[in-house]
């Protein structure tokens, strides 16, 4: 209906006369939107505010004369001007009615529109280190993620979803030292293991992987590591001593072995993360590795664009970008005195591929402590000619998991963590889906275990999905009594459903596509769940207030039309957030 609104402006403002209105203003794109209260009609625009700022006429004066030029339409009953200059739309019954019939006829497509056409947009989302299990926290930015991907597409966008593999670099490492150490423990030596090695039953599960694979040829002496580091370094400065473990590793392994074991370890995590995701029902349309990077020489073409374009410097031996010219708190290194690569390096030729890739939108989600990622790379981008525009960042904030009232620890170093396939486990797919995104992104989330299992109005999954098997057993109960729904004699006879719960269940149902316009433009999946336990209330209420199955076939076939409707918008509503529709509970 909102279109169809948009349309009406627009002709009217085509049809005043050329005197009247300057040629610019014809490039106007009218705005249309639901009214807050009732009382001001069901839609305005305040186009005529827009144009009275290019001509020398009171904004009042041009609304009575859009207003006059409208085309007739039998959704529109009255036509109002108010305040300032806004012009009220007042909608007749059949607008309501043919709302729902529009929904039953679009079916699944109900709610799609082109708006994003021809954008092409790379989310990023998740790319937690191949380090261990997915935790709670990933879980979010997997349910925001993939929510928004859904979304976008909803509205026409062209969506590559992507998880970048940071499969090289110090934590890699730190992976590879610990795997390794648990299995030196698995093979008899004695190891002083770090504390702040990666932890947990999983590293020694891979560690008996690496025994499976290569059996004891890996096994150096212990003694021939710990013993020459000096005891006092290990507690004075833990990152330094793991280094020099990591150091001693190398030396000892070789960088064959020293590689087996790193690789070994990366296949397994990144193995258990791919169907851990897939089993949450998000699987990115690429798993982008960090390492083909450089082998593509991706990290070469980004250097050598900022080397050209004179945004380098050399200082202590370092190659420095001029990062400070573009809003970046200080200039950034990108290639060490030691020769190596940064990681800022590879984040800033990561972000030129996408843009290489035909990207318009580059939507990064990070996670809230990434904060002062977004200048510095957006530094990067503009610096290397591409605009910094294209970099949207949203941030996720973290989740704190309650269980019985109390918090739970998570630190991925130490073990004690929850994992996302724990978590998943105890409250279903469905429940972490929804309950990741009742808030928004940038708030943080306490996820209450105990709720999500509750089969109780105060769930938020619970209620809307009860919405829709209610439905269903409606249609069941209909052919338990041998009867059929007509849905063409339904829609012949919506004008006979007169309740004031009919009314405001078909006003809910029309509001659906501008709520998912809304959500994909502010990338806030939040907006369509509040939309859905709304209309899920609406429903509810319609359906213990009035019988559906009644003797009158009209009547019958009419309510049978709005409730089939009400279970399609809620069907589609779930599936864009990644959430089934189950037919009984």
């Amino acid at each position: 209906m909102k279109k169809h609104l948009e349309s009406l402006v627009s002709e009217a403002l085509v049809r005043l006369r050329d005197d009247e209105l300057p040629p610019e203003s014809l490039r106007f794109v009218p705005e249309v939107e639901r009214t807050r209260d009732s009382r001001h009609g069901d839609f305005a625009t305040n186009v005529a505010l827009r144009l009275a700022t290019l001509i020398d006429r009171k904004p009042r004066d041009v609304a009575a004369r859009v207003a006059e030029l409208l085309p007739a339409s039998k959704f529109v009953g009255r036509v109002a001007v108010a305040g300032p200059g806004f012009i009220n739309f007042f909608l007749t019954p059949a607008a309501l009615e043919a709302g729902v019939a529009e929904v039953v006829e679009a079916g699944e497509r109900y709610g799609e529109s082109d708006s994003g056409t021809g954008r092409h947009i790379l989310v990023e989302y998740v790319s937690a280190n191949p380090t261990g299990p997915l935790h709670v926290g990933h879980g979010r930015h997997a349910a925001y993620g993939a929510s928004v991907a859904n979304l976008l597409r909803a509205t026409g966008h062209q969506v590559h979803e992507e998880y970048y593999v940071n499969d090289t670099g110090r934590q890699m490492d730190i992976l590879a030292l610990s795997v390794w150490l648990r299995y030196l423990e698995a093979h008899g030596e004695k190891v002083e293991f770090p504390a702040n090695g990666y932890r947990g039953d999983y590293i020694r599960q891979i560690a008996a992987l690496v025994t499976e694979r290569y059996t004891d040829s890996l096994v150096i002496p212990a003694t021939m590591v710990f013993t020459e580091l000096a005891p006092a370094r290990r507690e004075e400065d833990q990152e330094s001593h793991i280094d020099a473990l990591i150091a001693a590793a190398r030396d000892k392994l070789g960088p064959e072995g020293f590689a087996r074991v790193l690789d070994t370890a990366l296949e397994s995590v990144l193995a258990d993360i791919r169907d851990d995701l897939a089993e949450f029902g998000v699987r990115p349309d690429q798993w982008y590795s960090e390492r083909s990077l450089e082998a593509s020489g991706a990290i070469d073409r980004a250097l050598a664009r900022l080397r050209d374009r004179g945004k380098l410097y050399e200082k202590g031996g370092a190659q420095w970008f001029r990062a400070t010219e573009y809003g970046d708190v200080k200039d950034r290194v990108v290639i060490r005195e030691n020769g190596k690569r940064t990681y800022f390096s590879s984040d800033i030729a990561y972000h030129l591929h996408k843009r290489e890739r035909g990207n318009e939108v580059l939507l990064d989600i990070l996670g809230a402590d990434h904060h002062g990622y977004i200048a510095r790379v957006r530094a990067g981008l503009e610096a290397m000619g591409e605009p910094g525009t294209s970099l949207e960042v949203r941030l996720v904030q973290f989740v704190t998991l309650f269980r019985g009232g109390e918090k739970l620890r998570m630190s991925t170093r130490s073990g004690e963590f929850v994992t996302l396939r724990d978590l998943r486990r105890e409250v279903g797919n469905d429940a972490a889906r929804l309950f990741y995104v009742l808030r928004s992104n940038d708030q943080h989330l306490d996820f209450d275990l105990e709720l999500a299992k509750s089969r109780s109005t105060e769930n938020p999954v619970y209620y809307i999905q009860y919405a829709h098997a209610r439905v269903c057993s409606v249609f069941r109960q209909l052919g338990e009594r041998g009867l059929e729904w007509d849905a063409g004699d339904g829609r012949a006879h919506l004008s006979e459903l007169e309740d004031a719960r009919e009314k405001s269940l078909m006003t809910a149902l029309g509001r659906y596509p501008e709520v998912i316009e809304l959500a994909a433009a502010n990338r806030a999946p939040h907006n369509l769940v509040h939309y859905l336990r709304e209309l899920a209330n609406e429903f509810h209420s319609y359906y213990n207030a009035v019988p559906f199955i009644v003797e009158r076939a009209e009547l019958r076939n009419a309510r049978l039309m709005l409730i089939c409707a009400s279970r399609q918008v809620i069907q589609n509503g779930l599936s864009l957030l990644g959430v089934s529709a189950p037919e009984s509970m």
